[in-house]
Formats: C-alpha cells, structure tokens, sequence
C-alpha cells in the first residue's frame, strides 16, 4: 500500500513538474519565460534535432548556409536560365557542356547568398557532373560549387572531381582532384531562400568589403 501511494505521488510530482514546465516554456511571456524558451530551443536543436538528422543524412551538414556569391544568378530564381546561360556558354563550352545539359542540372538557377539547404551524404560513386558538392577545401568553411568534370583513376578506381562556382569565371587553385575524403555533402533542396541571412548579418563585418552585402552576377 505504501509503495502505491509513493508511485501516485512520484506520478503526481512529475505531473506538475512538467506543468509548469510546458507553461514556462511556450506560455509565459515574461522575460524569464523568454530565456527558457530559448534556451529549451537551443538544447532541443543542438542535442536531439541535429544528432538525428545526422544520422538520418548520413552528414556532420546536414544544414547549410549559403555564403557567398560564387553560386549566384541574375535574378535568381525569378530569372530567365535562357539569358543567363548566353552570358556564361562560353565558360562551360571549354568543359564540354552545353545548354540541354545545364538545363537539367540540380539548381539550375544557382544557389543565392543566405539560402538554407538540406544537405545529404555524396556518395563519390555516385556523383555526377552537374551535381553540386560541399568540400573541404582547406578555407574557413566547406565550399558549395558544381561539379564539371569527374576523373577516374584507370589503376585503383578511385574517382576525383572538378568544380566551378556558377558565378565565377575561373576555378580556385582547389577545386582540382577533389577527393571522396573530402566531400561533406550534397545539397538536395533549399530548406528557406535567403533566409540565412539572420545569422550571416552579424558576420558580414569581419568579410573583406568585396564579399559583402548582396550578390551581383561577376
């Protein structure tokens, strides 16, 4: 009987517990109920919501924020992809790739500074030229750049890949014999366009000036 009565109190206590603490977490709007807010978000997101989606991608990346403008086109989304391949064919006929091609590549209106996207594992067997790939490249952070060319090695199979930022002219010095070892990830969809952007206003500081505020086509 004792034990009963310990058990319905243990049930009792948690209750009222989880009461005040369900109440001070999304109903109270003192400031005090604002930073438990916040701070049941951030454990929420940092210790259940991201481990999980690491697993479920099969990344350390799951999410990512666009940013830079080396992947940027005129008008976005909103623009015309006929106009703005006319203006780069030239760029993309020295890697053999025309057009019809680049029609049915993956964001084949480029990826926009501050955009937030869902990024899986890339596989390097399965990559293709078209896809776009996020690599360590020895900088500050991963580099997100399209695939242009995938080379294979004839003795031990190992394939290694090529990438051009949409909105740059040229490659950078290491973006040649991108290793499997190397890949973060590949993004598959944009999660929020240009909703990155409240994260990346308090960094935009500390950018050389040439990097900063909104993309223009280079």
């Amino acid at each position: 009987m004792k034990e009963l009565v310990k058990t319905s109190k243990n049930k009792n206590g948690f209750r009222k517990f989880w009461e005040k603490f369900w109440w001070a977490v999304w109903k109270d709007d003192s400031f005090k109920g604002w930073i438990i807010s916040l701070l049941f978000l951030f454990i929420l997101i940092k210790f259940i919501i991201f481990p999980l989606l690491n697993l479920v991608t099969g990344t350390s990346l799951p999410l990512a924020i666009v940013e830079s403008c080396s992947m940027y086109h005129k008008g976005d989304i909103f623009g015309n992809f006929d106009n703005w391949y006319s203006r780069h064919v030239q760029k993309y006929n020295q890697y053999d790739i025309n057009q019809s091609q680049f029609n049915n590549f993956i964001f084949k209106k480029g990826l926009n500074k501050g955009d937030i996207l869902f990024i899986v594992k890339a596989n390097p067997d399965k990559i293709k030229v078209g896809q776009i790939i996020i690599f360590n490249g020895g900088q500050a952070n991963p580099i997100i750049h399209r695939v242009i060319n995938i080379t294979i090695n004839p003795t031990t199979g190992e394939r290694t890949f090529s990438t051009l930022g949409d909105n740059n002219w040229g490659q950078l010095s290491v973006e040649n014999g991108i290793t499997g070892e190397q890949l973060v990830g590949r993004p598959v969809f944009k999660i929020a366009p240009s909703l990155g952007w409240v994260k990346l206003i308090f960094y935009e500081g500390r950018k050389p000036a040439y990097e900063r505020g909104l993309c223009h086509e280079n």
